[in-house]
């Protein structure tokens, strides 16, 4: 049961791995108020480790960015769903890079985007693993 299900690439192991050792390595340091749930793998994804790159400072996103209702839908947080096309593209885009190069590969092509497109991919990409991630006991 270990086994990753079918939806999920099998290049997205070994970065589900990764994101669980950062969500566990956050969630060790006392002191500092530990996120959970979304809010642990939207943190995970951020510092997700990628050669020659240094994570944006920008905490510009939205409370309440993924909407599990439009899930099925679009693979867009809530607050992007209205963005213009071009920019829902490049979501979608860099989700699909996500899925079939890996996070990093991801997150290095997300650097040339703006604040908002790196955003709504972290939200929308937290709200895709989230529910692996919770399946597999890492996130509560």
């Amino acid at each position: 049961m270990d086994s990753a299900p079918s939806s999920f690439e099998h290049v997205l192991e070994a970065d589900i791995k990764t994101l669980a050792a950062e969500i566990h390595r956050s969630q060790q340091f006392e002191g500092v108020k530990n996120r959970e749930g979304v809010d642990a793998v939207k943190e995970a994804i951020r510092a997700f480790p990628s050669l020659d790159r240094e994570a944006p400072d920008n905490n510009g996103i939205p409370a309440g960015a993924t909407s599990a209702g439009d899930d099925a839908a679009s693979p867009l947080p809530a607050y992007a769903q209205n963005a213009a096309p071009e920019v829902r593209l490049e979501i979608e885009y860099l989700l699909d890079v996500a899925f079939h190069k890996g996070i990093g590969a991801a997150m290095a092509a997300s650097e040339k985007s703006p604040y908002f497109v790196q955003d709504a991919f972290h939200d929308a990409l937290a709200g895709r693993l989230y529910p692996e991630l919770q399946r597999r006991g890492i996130v509560a």
